[in-house]
């Protein structure tokens, strides 16, 4: 079982090789990261939500898909909590993103394609929630977190971001078992297709761009990448066990919680005055131990289940 998640991930990682190699030889450029980014939160992910809801309806399925929305929010909760507890610096600008980056993961890039590869549609279609939560959480509680003014938060980014419109789109085709024709189904299905690939090189490319050594020697840098490799999402397991969750649900919720920091953590340190260098360096550093760790999770998980 280990293997088999190892192995998975090797798949992410050579892909991701890709791009810190064509990053390298100047064949991926900034601005085409910045697209390749675009096109993945835009357009890929929305559609991939939306694949996941071409079925059948079913009340068993819509169950457990708010379910899932609860238990996803529980787990955030329970990392704010631990991010409060366990996080402190006397320089605030690097509490901030030491704490973000241990609250959100990169559940869109690194756990879907996880996800989808391990469970299929279920993972798919729990991975999904996972990520409306986050990004609602990431562009409310996180921007304030980061910038420490709640006047940065924009309702409108909430209301209006790619994940909820493709999460609103697939609601109402499930729900009333809308027929889609084939040629579109297979449109929707090759734009999902690119869920995996197309991450994965932008977060090659951002991996060209990091100081890894630099990362290395930052003491608080290094415990931050262990609690969020090993001990919040080991955390996250406990509590989805406790309150009796089993099966592709609790391995998917394991996935998204046990997933690298988030690349977000970046972007928003980058716009709202955070502490970018830092966030590079847990970004990095924190991908590149996910070989290890995500394994190590993801089995306990499964053997949980």
């Amino acid at each position: 079982m280990f293997l088999t998640v190892f192995s998975q991930i090797c798949i992410l990682m050579i892909l991701i090789l890709v791009g810190f190699f064509a990053a390298k030889a100047g064949i991926l450029k900034e601005e085409g990261a910045r697209c390749c980014t675009d096109i993945a939160l835009i357009l890929v992910t929305p559609c991939v939500i939306i694949k996941s809801l071409i079925r059948k309806f079913d009340q068993t399925v819509l169950k457990s898909l708010l379910i899932c929305f609860v238990f996803s929010l529980l787990v955030h909760l329970l990392m704010i909590l631990l991010a409060k507890l366990l996080v402190h610096d006397a320089d605030k600008k690097r509490e901030r993103v030491l704490r973000f980056s241990l609250i959100f993961t990169n559940c869109g890039f690194m756990s879907l394609p996880l996800q989808i590869s391990l469970l299929g549609e279920d993972g798919a279609l729990y991975g999904a929630a996972y990520i409306i939560v986050f990004t609602v959480l990431a562009w409310s509680y996180g921007v304030f977190l980061i910038s420490g003014d709640r006047a940065a938060i924009a309702p409108k980014k909430l209301i209006l971001n790619p994940g909820l419109i493709g999460l609103f789109i697939g609601i109402i085709l499930f729900v009333f078992s809308v027929p889609i024709p084939k040629v579109m189904y297979s449109s929707v299905e090759y734009m999902a297709a690119m869920n995996t690939p197309l991450p994965m090189i932008v977060i090659g490319y951002h991996l060209s761009k990091a100081n890894l050594f630099r990362a290395f020697s930052d003491f608080k840098c290094l415990i931050a990448v262990l609690l969020r490799g090993v001990l919040f999402p080991f955390a996250a397991l406990g509590l989805l066990f406790l309150c009796g969750v089993r099966g592709s649900l609790l391995v998917s919720v394991v996935i998204s919680a046990s997933a690298p920091v988030a690349a977000m953590a970046t972007m928003f340190s980058a716009k709202f005055g955070g502490d970018t260098p830092l966030s590079v360096n847990l970004v990095s550093l924190s991908t590149v131990s996910s070989l290890a760790t995500m394994p190590l999770v993801i089995t306990a998980a499964k053997l949980l289940a």
